[in-house]
């Protein structure tokens, strides 16, 4: 399974491993695919510490940095990150920082312990360039993907001047055109059943369409993909690789808690619910108590990206800690696409990279034994 995009970066295989934890990046890396690290909420210190810890441990191997700069948000006029700060404060009313909290209190997840610790700046430009200026000083990694809109212009020169490559996700035909006419070098094309933020059309409606719409930029397929059956109805479509990034939340390498876990593996397909309760814009996660919370006539209606990633950070890191505390499961975040009801054991990524090969070849021979000869 070559591709002219998986020879362009050495890639044994073309599996784009989308992830938070630097452990899964190694192990996919290693395997023979290539991970990326989903840095968005770091720091910038947080981002050197992970990158080091990769560095030391990926050997000659590459990887990739993902990050999230939006076209259009709240605040997007400020220059500095005090600024910022200083607006969102500002902005977010009272009502909805005690509903947010409420709802935390009343699931029994404790209180982060260092309430003077920084919130992240999340979904900001003003943190993206900070992140992206300490990714481009790693050799090893050899290309940089923005989660939101195409990334802006003094961005992808600055990328494409350091001889890496640079894409960003699309989950609408127009978006892609959008990319290739930024002149980025390839493009995410997530269908609605992609985890995270995603558009509306289905992935095999979209894959297609955006192959022809870009050519000849090599399109990535996302959303939906969870085994090598899956792969191989992507690849066929035209796509130069895949990512994924459900398929690694359950792994031996995730940094994931017993509860997360288990929320994963008892979760269906159809317990998924779009929601722009965590971030501001929609995004599918497991759906539970808080994303109902939010949808409801008589509660207050989630503010505008960043307002609401700032507001619910402390929820995000509190629920990740204390995954197993009280109830806390029915207010987590657990972004997931719909092969989260394929999610059903723990597995190293090497088996799983070895069972999404596996059943590739065996779903093209497949395809092979009925086609007349």
């Amino acid at each position: 399974m070559q591709t002219d995009f998986c020879k362009q970066l050495g890639l044994e295989v073309p599996i784009f491993a989308f992830t938070h934890c630097r452990d899964v990046v190694v192990a996919v890396s290693k395997a023979g695919g290539i991970g990326v690290l989903g840095a968005v909420g770091f720091s910038p210190e947080r981002l050197k510490e992970e990158l080091d810890w990769i560095d030391e441990h990926i050997g000659a191997h590459i990887y990739g940095v993902d990050t999230a700069i939006p076209q259009k948000y709240e605040g997007m006029d400020k220059n500095t990150p005090e600024e910022l700060v200083a607006m969102l404060e500002a902005a977010i009313p009272q009502q909805h920082r005690d509903f947010a909290n409420k709802l935390m209190s009343d699931a029994g997840v404790p209180e982060w312990p260092d309430k003077d610790d920084e919130i992240s700046l999340s979904f900001s430009a003003v943190q993206a360039q900070a992140l992206v200026d300490i990714a481009l000083t790693r050799p090893k990694c050899r290309m940089i993907v923005n989660a939101l809109g195409t990334p802006p212009a003094d961005i992808v020169k600055q990328v494409q001047d350091s001889g890496r490559l640079i894409g960003a996700l699309a989950g609408r035909l127009k978006h892609g055109l959008a990319h290739k006419e930024a002149g980025l070098d390839f493009v995410v094309c997530q269908g609605s059943e992609g985890g995270g933020h995603a558009g509306e059309v289905t992935s095999m409606i979209l894959w297609p369409q955006m192959v022809d719409a870009v050519a000849p930029l090599p399109v990535l397929a996302a959303g939906g993909i969870g085994n090598g059956r899956q792969i191989l109805a992507a690849m066929s479509t035209g796509a130069g690789g895949v990512w994924m990034g459900s398929a690694w939340l359950n792994s031996e390498e995730a940094n994931a808690e017993p509860a997360q876990r288990d929320s994963y593996m008892s979760a269906t397909s159809e317990d998924t619910v779009r929601s722009r309760s965590f971030t501001g814009k929609t995004a599918r996660m497991l759906k539970n108590e808080w994303t109902e919370a939010w949808e409801r006539d008589d509660t207050p209606d989630p503010l505008p990206m960043p307002l609401q990633g700032y507001l619910t950070f402390d929820a995000v890191r509190r629920s990740h800690r204390y995954a197993g505390s009280g109830e806390c499961q029915k207010v987590a975040f657990n972004p997931v696409g719909q092969v989260v009801g394929q999610i059903n054991s723990v597995e190293s990524c090497r088996d799983i990279m070895f069972g999404l090969l596996t059943e590739y070849s065996e779903a093209l021979d497949h395809i092979n034994a009925i086609t007349p000869q």
